[in-house]
Order: C-alpha cells, then sequence, then structure tokens
C-alpha cells in the first residue's frame, strides 16, 4: 500500500529552519532519504517552493478566482511530501516518527494514496487511465 507523508510545519517552525546549516540540513535528511531507500519503501520524495511562490485557485465563483500566495489565514503549510510503499498504515507511521523534521510547529499527516483498482474497471475513463499507465510503466 502507498501512503503520503505530508509534511506540514508552522511559519515559525519554517523560520527556524532558516537557522539551521543548509549543509547540515541536506546531511539530516539525506541520511533519513537513504533509510527509506535501503528499505525499498521511498517511492517519491519532494519538498516545495516557498507558499509565496504559489497560488490558490478558488472554485467558489464562476470564473474560478486566483489568489496569489502567501495565504493569510494558513496556519500550518504544507512543504513537501513523502510516498512510500509500505505494509501497512502502522508502518507509515514508524517511517514519520523517524523523520529528521521535528520540533515544535512541524508536523506529518499521514494519507493513504488510492489505487486505479478501487475504481470501477468497467469504467471508460478507468479503462483508458489504467492503458496509458500501463504504456508508461505505472502499472
Amino acid at each position: 500500500m502507498k501512503y503520503m507523508l505530508i509534511m506540514r510545519a508552522t511559519d515559525e517552525a519554517f523560520a527556524k529552519m532558516g537557522d539551521i546549516d543548509f549543509d547540515e540540513m541536506l546531511a539530516t535528511v539525506g541520511r533519513y532519504n537513504d533509510e527509506l531507500i535501503r528499505a525499498g519503501v521511498l517511492v517519491a520524495a519532494e519538498g516545495l517552493a516557498d507558499a509565496t511562490e504559489g497560488v490558490v485557485v478558488d472554485y467558489s465563483t464562476e470564473p474560478p478566482v486566483v489568489t496569489d500566495g502567501p495565504y493569510g489565514e494558513t496556519k500550518e503549510l504544507f512543504g513537501g511530501f513523502y510516498i512510500l510503499n509500505v505494509a501497512s498504515k502502522e508502518e507509515a507511521v514508524e517511517w514519520a516518527k523517524r523523520s529528521p523534521m521535528t520540533g515544535p510547529g512541524f508536523k506529518t499527516e499521514i494519507r493513504r494514496v488510492t489505487t486505479i483498482d478501487e475504481f470501477p474497471q468497467d469504467n471508460e475513463w478507468i479503462q483508458k487511465e489504467r492503458a496509458w499507465r500501463e504504456a508508461t510503466g505505472q502499472l
């Protein structure tokens, strides 16, 4: 099963990361990533650019409204993610507990990634997506 570990932090926690030596941070995160790789559970891992570079598309109106970041009312920002292929949610939790991004203001949300097999296989759109995934080596 695949699980997404969503790395979140408050503005204050992100600001404190600026006090850490960049090479030290890369080494710490690199060791964690290496553990995931050696265990054979890492599928993907990416960080995100600063929220000030992002936008939100709000579909509450027609046409949708696009708002530049940062997002004033957001208390915690999504800063990056890992996708792990593990046997259970409990195993995903154990990996999350080992994350080096810890301390006050840091959280990891864990969500199961649904698979195409969970959708009606007789649906033409699911069949088209399945064919695409097979052609691109994703299945």
